[in-house]
């Protein structure tokens, strides 16, 4: 039995995404287009792969086994294409990935680790890059795909999707003055020694725009230039910290508490350049390792104030 592969592609998107709909934006189909394939799908299988409710989608059993041997099978393929795709694309010729300071923790360094044990033959450049600049360069043929915030990237013409939330939060010592602590506006944050990142930062720059000129002084103990470093500081009780959500490791001992202000509700995106390469292949494959990176990232930790739930209006827009 012969399945074609874009079929399992969006097999593969529906369940990752909970939702048909979901499923066929990634791959850029139409809703009626999309449960067509779904349903020749399952005839082919002979076997139902879905589970349908009123919230979503979930795979059957069977469907579950068809998701992970297509994993496989698309793996196995995009190793294929790249190694044949290494002899007609110049080796001095790199896919160029850019990002933000917040991605650049976690979610760009495993996407990567993936990618390039996959794909021997296919070198990457990254470089950190705040959104507005991000989107210029891939606009202008500059680079392959850039990981930018949902709030400066809205109606630049690019091909988007959205990857994570990166919402902040705000974290402190364990037992802290956040104990017993829900949420906290930025102003009664600025009330507190702050540890911070460097003044050039992307995120440390992001939070500057959004508080605005009339802000409330912010006395910073020392800044870094990691985020993990940042993390272990506030931690440790040094001072506060701005941090996004996704950041902080659920085992660490800690307390996190929401940061009431709304600019303090962000999302990732995944952006396309404009480029026409011959690394084309190799482009979506490294933009499937970052969707695998983003889902395998943990949903927050179960600390003071921290729900670990999905802002629903990012659900709506996207839905």
């Amino acid at each position: 039995m012969r399945y074609d592969l874009d079929d399992l592609r969006l097999f593969l998107d529906i369940v990752a995404e909970g939702s048909i709909t979901a499923g066929a934006r990634r791959m850029h189909l139409s809703l009626p287009s999309a449960s067509a394939r779904v349903r020749a799908l399952e005839h082919q299988a002979g076997v139902a792969l879905l589970i349908r409710g009123r919230r979503g989608v979930r795979p059957t059993p069977a469907g579950t086994t068809l998701a992970r041997h297509a994993r496989e099978v698309l793996d196995r393929t995009a190793r294929l294409e790249s190694a044949v795709a290494s002899y007609t694309r110049s080796p001095t010729a790199p896919l160029t990935l850019l990002s933000g300071g917040s991605a650049m923790h976690r979610l760009v360094p495993r996407a990567l680790v993936s990618f390039l044990r996959a794909h021997p033959d296919v070198d990457v450049t990254v470089s950190e890059s705040r959104t507005p600049e991000t989107v210029r360069m891939l606009t202008d043929g500059e680079a392959d795909l850039g990981v930018v915030l949902d709030d400066e990237a809205r109606d630049c013409g690019l091909r988007m999707e959205p990857l994570g939330d990166d919402s902040l939060v705000v974290i402190g010592q364990a037992d802290g003055i956040l104990a017993g602590r829900t949420a906290l506006t930025y102003s009664e944050v600025a009330e507190h020694p702050l540890v911070g990142l460097d003044p050039g930062s992307s995120l440390r720059r992001w939070i500057e725009k959004h508080v605005g000129p009339h802000a409330p002084a912010v006395r910073y103990r020392t800044t870094v230039a990691d985020l993990g470093v940042l993390v272990a500081l506030a931690a440790a009780g040094v001072g506060l910290a701005l941090v996004p959500r996704r950041a902080v490791d659920p085992g660490r001992l800690l307390d996190v508490c929401e940061l009431a202000d709304p600019w303090a509700r962000r999302h990732h995106l995944l952006a396309w350049g404009v480029k026409d390469r011959t690394s084309s292949t190799a482009t979506a494959a490294l933009a499937e390792h970052l969707r695998r990176a983003a889902l395998s990232e943990p949903a927050g930790p179960g600390g003071h104030g921290d729900s670990g739930k999905t802002d629903p209006a990012h659900q709506e827009k996207w839905e």
